[in-house]
């Protein structure tokens, strides 16, 4: 198949494919004259290419995986790399939760005090209030 079938059949751009090619990472291709012709094989790889994009990965770290062996991808380390960012996404979502627990008590005691009588200031309401959040956990670095 031509490079216009492939970006068909996989929503991948033709300068997308060129890339690819150009990386290594669709090992080699075909030509007919002047034009390339893509495998099935080609096809996969594109797609697994497009799906470890999806998933966030960059393909200056996954690229060498995708076709360590024999221009085969690396199944196991695949595997290892995707628990790690799973592991890293789990660990961003508790502290994401965190974040989001501790502005829901903020946002309470901050409607409790517009709520109460007359403060003495507004700003000595707002000190009382950050002075009880929990600004270690919080940051979002």
């Amino acid at each position: 198949m031509y490079i216009s079938e492939l970006g068909r059949r996989t929503k991948a751009s033709p300068k997308a494919i060129r890339l690819y090619e150009s990386l290594g990472l669709l090992g080699k291709v075909g030509r007919k004259g002047t034009y390339r012709v893509y495998s099935e094989q080609n096809l996969q790889q594109v797609r697994l290419i497009r799906q470890v994009q999806a998933l966030g990965f960059k393909l200056a770290e996954m690229g060498p995986l995708l076709v360590a062996v024999q221009g085969t991808p690396d199944w196991a380390q695949l595997l290892v790399v995707v628990e790690q960012r799973r592991a890293q996404v789990a660990a961003e979502v508790a502290r994401l939760q965190e974040l989001e627990r501790a502005l829901g008590a903020v946002g309470a005691e901050i409607g409790a005090c517009l709520a109460a009588p007359l403060p003495s200031t507004l700003a000595d309401c707002v000190d009382e209030v950050l002075d009880s959040a929990p600004w270690d956990k919080l940051h979002t670095s």
